[in-house]
């Protein structure tokens, strides 16, 4: 089976030359699944993988819109819509000048398997555009925004499609981009997830990723009899996941003392406390400001800056490097390297939950794997983000919502289910332990067997 699979992946390579992201994320899923395939022969006879590894479709289009001073730009649009087996494709948009479609090939790959945990009826699928936010006028995202909805509300749909947010796509952005959709379609539907309170959205949503995140560390800790509390915690990022990352920390007790942008991160010793993350959200979310000025207001605080950085031959990134027991990526892909997650080990970290998409690379993974600590990858541990959003599917179709308690309870116990799911076939599977190989495995059985069940389709 392993030659099987090292064929896919190679076939994989050959076909999406240029995507270097998606042939990772798809080898290190294949890798699990080879675990699979010689107990059910059936799904390399019906071409499972093969079929898997293919979009069912992507959309590409152009977004021309205007600045403040009249000036004219171009930019893509992007919607990969990658599998429906189990419900409407599902997954957020993202903003930002890195955006190209291999990398949204392999976040909406991730997400087959990541919306298949949460045990809700979500496909895969994820988008965006290289347009950069950042630095913008409010008039200029929404510009941007609704000539974006112009071409993406074709394809669109409560039932068919449900984007949400991502890097670059907050709720100023899909406020926009709803109020076009709206205008365009004439009907007001549950067609994007993480809207405003007021207008269809769910308490929890801009909370879940990180709150799920911090809940799937405290389940991992309980199977060694821990807790989080009074742990020493890396949180990178400084965004949606990164600050209610903090605050769920805090919440439990324990000391987050990192955050970061691309600028550079900070290291605060005595810690962040309640005040300092209310600094930093409304820097970051109402001033759109630098995490720099938190070393500025607060003395206890240093801050290091990403020049020199890995493009200039450092090769490393220093936040990793820090005496700590937790860590929690929550920035972007591939953010720590073999040399980052030696550095952690070295450091005294023995827990690593992602609150970002594929933030560890596969020399990062094979030596927290090696190492034996409790490593969640993030289809697993930064589910609770697109889980609240299906719970914000499902109050949409009800007209109806829940309080704060009811889907932070909803939310607990989807966390809760997921690790489960992941501890028993990990187990079930000959891998006890292996977070990874139980996240894949589990994700893969239930879209597998919905497709056997659809036919060739």
């Amino acid at each position: 089976m392993h030659d099987y699979v090292a064929s896919l992946v190679s076939e994989v390579k050959a076909k999406n030359p240029g995507e270097p992201e998606f042939h990772q994320a798809v080898a290190e899923v294949m890798e699990s699944l080879a675990l699979v395939l010689g107990r059910r022969p059936e799904y390399r006879r019906a071409k499972i993988l093969e079929r898997l590894v293919e979009p069912e479709r992507v959309i590409l289009f152009r977004v021309p819109w205007q600045d403040d001073r009249g000036e004219v730009h171009v930019n893509r649009g992007f919607r990969v819509e990658m599998c429906s087996a189990i419900g409407p494709y599902k997954g957020g948009l993202r903003f930002h000048r890195s955006v190209n479609l291999g990398i949204l090939k392999f976040l909406a790959f991730e997400q087959i398997f990541k919306n298949s945990l949460t045990t809700l009826p979500m496909g895969g699928g994820k988008g965006g555009s290289d347009f950069d936010p950042k630095g913008k006028s409010d008039d200029e995202v929404m510009r941007f925004c609704q000539s974006f909805m112009c071409e993406l509300y074709r394809h669109i749909g409560p039932n068919t499609d449900v984007p949400a947010g991502d890097i670059g796509v907050g709720g100023r952005e899909i406020g926009y981009l709803f109020g076009q959709y709206k205008r365009l379609r004439n009907e007001f539907t549950g067609v994007l997830t993480g809207k405003g309170l007021h207008w269809g959205g769910s308490l929890i949503r801009p909370e879940a990723t990180g709150y799920g995140c911090v809940y799937f560390a405290q389940e991992m800790l309980a199977t060694r009899g821990q807790t989080l509390e009074g742990k020493t915690c890396l949180v990178s990022g400084s965004g949606n996941v990164a600050q209610y990352t903090v605050e769920k920390l805090l919440d439990l007790g324990a000391r987050p003392v990192t955050l970061s942008d691309s600028d550079g991160f900070i290291h605060d010793e005595a810690g962040l406390d309640r005040d300092k993350l209310a600094f930093v959200m409304e820097l970051k979310n109402v001033r759109r400001g630098r995490i720099q000025e938190y070393a500025e207001r607060y003395g206890t605080a240093t801050y290091v800056p990403n020049d020199p950085g890995p493009a200039q031959g450092l090769g490393h990134n220093p936040l990793w490097d820090r005496q700590a027991d937790c860590a929690f990526p929550s920035a972007t892909q591939n953010e720590i390297n073999g040399r980052d997650a030696a550095n952690l080990l070295r450091n005294g970290v023995f827990l690593v939950s992602e609150g970002a998409n594929m933030p560890s690379d596969i020399d990062a993974v094979n030596r927290y794997l090696d190492a034996g600590i409790l490593y969640g990858p993030g289809k697993a541990a930064n589910a609770g983000g697109v889980a609240t959003s299906g719970l914000e599917m499902a109050q949409n179709s009800m007209r109806y919502r829940w309080t704060r308690e009811e889907v932070d309870g909803k939310l607990q116990q989807i966390m809760k289910e997921i690790h489960r799911a992941c501890l028993e076939t990990a187990e079930a599977y000959g891998v006890p332990g292996n977070y990874v190989h139980g996240a894949n495995i589990a994700g893969f059985l239930k879209v597998a067997e919905a497709m056997m069940d659809q036919g060739l389709v």
